[in-house]
């Protein structure tokens, strides 16, 4: 063999291995490293009710939640546990506190919109749910991850039960989540079925207050109050009018409604105002003696929480109860609380909640 070809075939030989390395190192690279998929794996994506994908631990523990209509959900499918912050409502709620005592140790950094981050980050959340945007903002702004979750609507509140139950990641959490998706319906089904013959004329005009402390801050019709109205048979009285508005006298007068319903702790407050105030003598409901308070649960019946599926009995069996006398509406609000909080309630306690009373010696929220 000639130098040239010896020369040509050592250089072959040596350059052979490096090509080999060089066609393993590209392979390589194409594969995830085993740190990059172990991260990968420790992490799970969520849609919150925006359609906001975010990036959450694939088993968090460690959950705040600052939209206190939403610890009601949390609690009923089974994640109060793994709570490490609420708001200061939730706290308030007597109910709430004697089904799951723990909820008094919890640090409270939100009030309404208020957010007290320092508070927050010493909770030490993996993740946080909320319904104030500005919450959420600043939340991410610290680098933790933030679901938006709220609801004004039935077809929202399952959304967002759905959501959350994503969230907590838990099999008892989206089990508990079918079953109550399902409850609910069997309730709206009932009453649709039961009140579908009555007249639009014969439904009864309601005004809904929001609490007794201030009688002109109403809920109308565009809201989720406004919905379980509608399908439980009564007109809100404030037409086009949504949750929570300020709204004069004089148009609750003009609107001259059958019956008044009064939600919240301070309920007997606003009946005892009402009765005593010569303002209110010439309202229907007034003279006709018809000012209801609304059920007060874990969280307010008539309000942004799951325990509106009662809600939606107790209205149709108070303004339909020839329709409605076979629904036992204290052994009903005995099952959904042994059902979804595995909470033994007692009969009396049970009808202190339909009665919109506080537990026995508890003060009722403020």
């Amino acid at each position: 063999m000639s130098l040239l070809k010896k020369v040509v075939a050592l250089g072959a030989l040596v350059a052979m291995p490096l090509t080999l390395t060089a066609c393993g190192a590209n392979q390589a690279s194409e594969k995830p490293s085993p740190a990059a998929t172990q991260t990968e794996s420790k992490t799970r994506t969520v849609t919150d009710v925006d359609g906001t994908k975010v990036k959450i631990p694939a088993q968090p523990k460690r959950i705040a939640d600052l939209w206190h209509a939403n610890n009601q959900v949390v609690l009923l499918l089974g994640g109060a546990d793994k709570l490490v912050a609420t708001t200061k409502q939730v706290q308030a709620l007597p109910w709430f506190a004697k089904v799951y005592p723990g909820i008094k140790k919890l640090p409270a950094p939100a009030a309404k919109t208020d957010l007290n981050i320092e508070e927050l980050l010493a909770a030490k959340p993996e993740v946080v749910l909320a319904s104030n945007k500005e919450q959420i903002e600043a939340v991410r702004a610290k680098g933790i991850p933030a679901v938006h979750v709220e609801f004004q609507n039935f077809a929202d509140m399952n959304k967002v039960i759905d959501i959350t139950a994503d969230v907590l990641g838990t099999p008892e959490a989206k089990k508990k989540a079918a079953s109550f998706h399902k409850y609910l319906n069997k309730n709206l089904d009932l009453v649709k079925d039961r009140l579908k013959d009555v007249a639009d004329g014969n439904r009864p005009s309601v005004l809904h207050i929001v609490g007794g402390d201030d009688l002109t801050k109403v809920d109308g019709s565009d809201s989720l109050i406004g919905e379980w109205m509608k399908a439980t048979g009564l007109k809100n009285s404030l037409d086009n009018v949504q949750n929570m508005k300020e709204v004069t006298l004089e148009q609750i007068i003009g609107s001259n409604p059958d019956a008044i319903i009064i939600g919240g702790g301070k309920a007997q407050a606003g009946v005892d105002q009402i009765k005593s105030d010569p303002a209110w003598a010439g309202v229907k409901a007034v003279a006709d003696g018809k000012i209801i308070k609304n059920p007060v649960g874990t969280f307010n019946w008539d309000r942004y929480s799951a325990e509106e599926a009662l809600q939606i009995l107790w209205s149709a069996k108070t303004f339909y109860p020839d329709k409605f006398k076979d629904v036992d509406l204290v052994a009903e609000t005995q099952k959904f609380y042994k059902d979804f909080y595995g909470y033994d309630l007692s009969k009396d306690d049970a009808q202190r909640i339909i009665d919109g009373q506080a537990p026995e010696g508890a003060e009722a929220a403020k």
